[in-house]
């Protein structure tokens, strides 16, 4: 053919970087009794692959100290916020925290969203396709309120995730995935602890403890209160409205005439509503009643200060991504639950209260409300 004779082809030598890789996955296959494209395909993420081959390819990997994080050239998590409005103060900052842990490792975040309904079959849950794109996405760091079923739809397709555990409705199943909580239970506790030394024993506990942050910060106030010999007191509002909770609680208490020192709300704008609710019926705070919240996202705003539980949303998606990023290196490494500590916040809304008697008693003196509102 004309010309034929001229044409030249132009061979690019292999880079050092290129030519070490190659030999990593000859020694991988070597290790694994398996052929160099089957290793290949593995650390690519291929799910065509036998499970009991690909479990051999990768403990051959982990033995040979080769970091499969780095074997992928797309290195992002994806941020999953399900069933939560996007601005809401907690799981934004667990968001800045979990940017900050993939800046740090340089890998990047995709923010996404989804709502779906907790009393779904998992097969009937519609996930952001990208999230099943395994060469786009390397894993999920999921946010907001869950259920099991998208737990389990996650579970399914075989897709890398981390929760936070504090969020999810239903029980937590030990040893199938990955989990990050905050200890509000034991900050319950220690909040419930902090009243009952100011000398406070009639305190109420406001919040919808069928959601499943209310209900484990529920649980240790509950546990200090009956340590200390009191009943437990909770007033319920069904609502999803945290600031609407705190105001119709608070109004129901003392519309109904109860006795109340202190009132512990179940989060922080939740607390923002219980101010609201007992400024409206003229009562002062920490004058009348005493007020507490969990999980200092605005507690800091209110006057006065809020007393509260601080949860370090950001050093939760820090976490959440350190366990995202170990997951994808060693896929078969132990599933693990990591807790982070809670910190007592003493701010203004709590005062002390004269108490001779024990914590054990029952009865406590009682501080003059002024009259109430009709409304």
């Amino acid at each position: 053919m004309a010309g034929a004779e001229n044409q030249s082809i132009t061979v690019v030598p292999m880079s050092d970087t290129q030519k070490k890789a190659k030999v990593r996955l000859r020694e991988i296959a070597a290790l694994a009794k398996v052929s160099v494209a089957t290793v290949s395909r593995v650390l690519s993420g291929n799910k065509r692959v036998d499970p009991e081959i690909q479990k051999l390819v990768l403990e051959a990997a982990n033995k040979l100290n080769v970091d499969l994080s780095q074997r992928n050239k797309t290195k992002a998590l994806a941020f999953l916020l399900s069933n939560r409005a996007m601005q809401h103060a907690y799981h934004s900052r667990i968001l800045l925290g979990a940017e900050a842990g993939c800046a740090s490792h340089g890998w990047d975040m995709i923010f996404l969203s989804v709502n779906y309904q907790p009393q779904a079959h998992w097969k009937e849950i519609h996930l952001p396709r990208v999230i099943e794109r395994q060469d786009v996405v390397r894993g999920v760091v999921l946010a907001g309120t869950n259920s099991t079923n998208l737990i389990e739809l996650l579970l399914q397709k075989e897709i890398t995730f981390v929760v936070l555990g504090n969020n999810v409705i239903g029980e937590l199943q030990d040893g199938s995935y990955d989990v990050v909580t905050a200890d509000d239970i034991q900050g319950g506790y220690d909040m419930t602890r902090h009243l009952l030394t100011l000398g406070h024993q009639h305190i109420w506990f406001v919040g919808n403890i069928r959601l499943p942050w209310f209900a484990r910060c529920f649980e240790g106030y509950r546990r200090a209160m009956t340590e200390a010999g009191f009943e437990p007191r909770h007033r319920h509002i069904d609502s999803e409205d945290e600031t609407e909770i705190g105001y119709l609680g608070s109004k129901s208490i003392l519309a109904h005439g109860e006795e109340v020192t202190a009132i512990f709300a179940g989060n922080d704008p939740t607390a923002h509503g219980v101010y609201r609710g007992l400024r409206d019926s003229g009562v002062r705070i920490p004058d009348d009643i005493s007020v507490a919240g969990c999980d200092d996202t605005i507690g800091g705003w209110l006057h006065p200060g809020l007393t509260t539980i601080r949860e370090f949303p950001e050093h939760l998606g820090r976490q959440m991504v350190e366990l995202a990023i170990s997951r994808v290196a060693q896929p078969h490494q132990p599933r693990r639950q990591v807790s982070i500590p809670t910190e007592l916040i003493k701010r203004d809304s709590c005062r002390q209260i004269v108490s001779s008697r024990p914590l054990s008693e029952d009865s406590a003196p009682q501080i003059a409300l002024p009259p109430r509102s009709k409304h």
